[in-house]
């Protein structure tokens, strides 16, 4: 049995065979999560893994699909955290995930400089606009928006915990992809791999998926574009296979 709280429900993970709690007024996770946890590297028999961001810990459960190492979350919000904790016992995965309730920019001293093998991070997308612009509902707000956490807070954090030469992988919005690629190389993160998401063929892509190496040599490769939707408004065969294993 799980407890359900509030307008919660338990999910299925599609491909994964693994179950989620989500809300539709805390949080649900989008495509992104699931196109960040495709698109990292990550070693399947061993290796510390570090998620940033980590919501109701969608991306630690994904992974845990692709490796049989150790997964951390981190996440600020106590509901959210409460929600991924529920969601990895029912999982049964207590001995390979773990989650911690605290601030991105307070775990380089909670956890150690340069202990992870990656860093993956889905961070808030958007500046914090005014306060007439917020989402009332403080938890869509604080993961949409930079209210907590800056992109330059969350790439300065992945540097200082990831390993030399160990891997950083972000998804975001194209629009930030410079600042994203001066960020990274600033906190010595070097750009490696790129791959644009689009909607459609013809359409503007509108996610960006990235992996840098800490301290790395330049050799930036741009991956053939990923689109989700075809001609008739249904799954590509590619997001098919990752959403369903198909």
């Amino acid at each position: 049995m799980i407890n359900l709280k509030e307008d919660e429900r338990l999910d299925y993970l599609l491909a994964e065979q693994l179950r989620i709690i989500q809300s539709p007024t805390v949080f649900s996770f989008s495509l992104d999560a699931v196109l960040l946890s495709r698109f990292v590297y990550v070693p399947i028999q061993r290796g510390n893994i570090l998620d940033l961001c980590s919501g109701n810990g969608v991306i630690p459960l994904f992974l845990s699909a692709r490796t049989k190492g150790q997964i951390t979350g981190v996440e600020i919000q106590e509901r959210l955290y409460d929600m991924a904790i529920r969601s990895i016992e029912y999982n049964q995965l207590q001995n390979r995930l773990h989650m911690i309730n605290g601030d991105i920019k307070d775990m380089p001293k909670v956890l150690g400089f340069g202990k992870f093998d990656v860093v993956t991070c889905n961070p808030p997308y958007f500046v914090t606009p005014s306060k007439e612009e917020v989402n009332p509902n403080e938890y869509l707000a604080i993961a949409r928006h930079e209210i907590l956490c800056t992109l330059e807070d969350a790439i300065k954090a992945s540097s200082q915990l990831v390993r030399q030469g160990g891997k950083v992988a972000f998804v975001h919005r194209p629009s930030r992809l410079l600042d994203i690629i001066t960020l990274m190389r600033k906190y010595r993160l070097e750009p490696k791999r790129i791959q644009l998401v689009y909607p459609k063929q013809g359409k503007e892509a509108n996610t960006l998926l990235v992996e840098a190496i800490k301290d790395g040599n330049p050799d930036l490769k741009i991956l053939a574009p990923l689109f989700v939707y075809n001609e008739n408004d249904e799954y590509t065969s590619e997001i098919r296979e990752i959403l369903y294993g198909e």
